[in-house]
């Protein structure tokens, strides 16, 4: 182990482990912390170790590539852990002190650790459904009826894409293209999101089967309307995913932001980076701090197609 206080050179390719032993060491010999106290911290880096070797273990050999990506998405992993956020709390602040040691030593560019913030009482995550309950609630509906084919597509488009369901009941037609769509989200910012092969094929058979049947000749700008050939509403759509989940033998309640959560949950869950999920949601920051990083739409799709449970 290196000497206490003495700096590890930068580019050396130092690992994740070392750094974490000297950082500890200069805990204990400059600001002499207790024993107890040192444990502690060892066993919360240590839990951030063991993650960012299953996330990404380029950066447990060289810690010159640990990145904000990293430790922002251990936030996430500590969130979806339903840990107390007492615990939350401790665990990042270990990383944020091993974080600002980090860049003091030169050994990253920049604080990895900067844009992560403590997690605040009252703001628990919402739930998510596993990817079981997500398949039983898009079999639900039944495609051969209009009705049903109507809702298997906002079902399949919500889960496929994180919209909002404002977002969602006011999506236009003319918005929706073979492989992505556009949408205006909060404060009226555009994006655009990919589609999957299962989100395209539920647009295709409704836009050609149902639609034409619920509108009976009228005309109308919005994607999803109802059988009146009005625009479907916030209201009714909250009713109907209630009433398909309880179908499906869902036993928690489902809204339709449950579905925004799972989407991001389970892509995050299979390897995507936490910054484009966040691009694709419409987010400007997260865990209070501003770190939107505008992501194009040729590199959401690869990310989407790569990711994606239903992509």
């Amino acid at each position: 182990m290196p000497a206490a206080g003495k700096p590890i050179k930068s580019g050396s390719g130092t690992g994740l482990h070392a750094a974490v032993d000297h950082y500890l060491d200069v805990l204990r010999v400059e600001r002499g912390l207790a024993k107890n106290t040192l444990a502690a911290y060892g066993r919360d880096l240590a839990g951030f170790i063991d993650f960012c070797a299953r996330y990404d273990d380029a950066a447990v050999a060289d810690v010159g590539q640990l990145t904000a990506r990293h430790v922002l998405s251990y936030a996430v992993h500590l969130g979806r852990r339903r840990l107390a956020l007492r615990s939350q709390s401790r665990m990042l602040i270990a990383v944020r002190g091993l974080g600002r040691f980090l860049r003091a030593e030169h050994l990253t560019e920049l604080d990895p650790a900067a844009e992560v913030t403590l997690p605040r009482a009252g703001r628990p995550l919402p739930k998510a459904l596993s990817e079981a309950e997500v398949e039983a609630l898009l079999g639900a509906p039944d495609p051969r009826t209009p009705r049903g084919c109507r809702d298997a597509a906002m079902i399949e488009l919500l889960y496929s894409t994180g919209l909002r369901v404002s977002e969602l009941v006011q999506l236009r037609a003319a918005e929706v293209h073979p492989d992505y769509l556009h949408t205006l989200g909060k404060g009226k910012k555009a994006r655009i999101i990919p589609l999957g092969q299962l989100a395209q094929a539920a647009i295709a058979r409704y836009v050609a089967e149902a639609r034409p049947v619920l509108l009976r000749g009228r005309e109308h700008p919005a994607l999803f309307v109802t059988n009146r050939g009005g625009p479907m509403t916030r209201q009714c759509f909250w009713k109907l995913i209630g009433d398909y989940a309880r179908a499906a033998g869902i036993a928690s309640a489902v809204h339709p932001h449950v579905l925004r959560h799972s989407f991001a949950t389970h892509l995050l869950s299979h390897g995507a980076d936490l910054r484009a999920v966040q691009a694709m949601l419409g987010h400007v920051d997260i865990s209070s701090t501003q770190i939107y990083t505008h992501i194009g739409s040729p590199a959401l799709r690869r990310l989407y197609q790569k990711h994606h449970p239903r992509a």
